[in-house]
């Protein structure tokens, strides 16, 4: 299994908002393996959304699990249909993107947040979540509004960076 092309800017499909995924069949879990996949093989990527390879469905995958952020995480998650429920408290902190490999950039995000989402299955799931985990659920979410990091810098002047080095 191949991993997919991931959508990088200019790509104006990367602004578009994706759609509910209503059937929750092999089809779908064949695409999930395939986005996790592609995740795994983009360089320190703890996140991915569905519309970053084109496929405009509600899905992200979300694992902390192996960053050196120390804060509590769930470990890989897939993450189909996923909505904020509560958001409390701000920080500012740098993000990446593979959508956005030659830049990182300053956002401001919430620093606890409470989402639903429903899993390959179909069955719905609450989760509450904190820090760098939470920063990369909003940063995926994001994308499946066809958000990306680059529009919430406060300033691209100040905020947004080169990157030297994509590990």
């Amino acid at each position: 299994m191949e991993p997919l092309e991931i959508l990088t800017i200019p790509d104006e499909r990367l602004k578009q908002a994706s759609e509910d995924v209503t059937r929750f069949d092999a089809e779908l879990r064949e695409f999930v393996q395939r986005l996790e996949l592609t995740r795994q093989h983009g360089p320190g990527a703890v996140g991915i959304a569905a519309p970053q390879v084109g496929h405009f469905r509600r899905i992200a995958i979300v694992d902390c699990s192996v960053t050196r952020k120390p804060a509590p995480n769930h470990g890989n998650l897939v993450l189909i249909n996923p909505e904020i429920t509560h958001w409390e408290g701000y920080e500012v902190g740098r993000e990446g993107c593979l959508s956005v490999p030659d830049y990182t950039g300053n956002v401001i995000r919430a620093t606890h947040i409470r989402l639903k989402a429903r899993d390959v299955q179909g069955e719905e799931h609450e989760y509450e979540m904190e820090g760098y985990e939470a920063r990369a659920a909003q940063h995926e979410i994001d994308h499946l509004d066809g958000i990306l990091f680059i529009d919430r810098v406060v300033s691209r002047r100040t905020d947004l960076f080169k990157r030297k080095v994509y590990r």
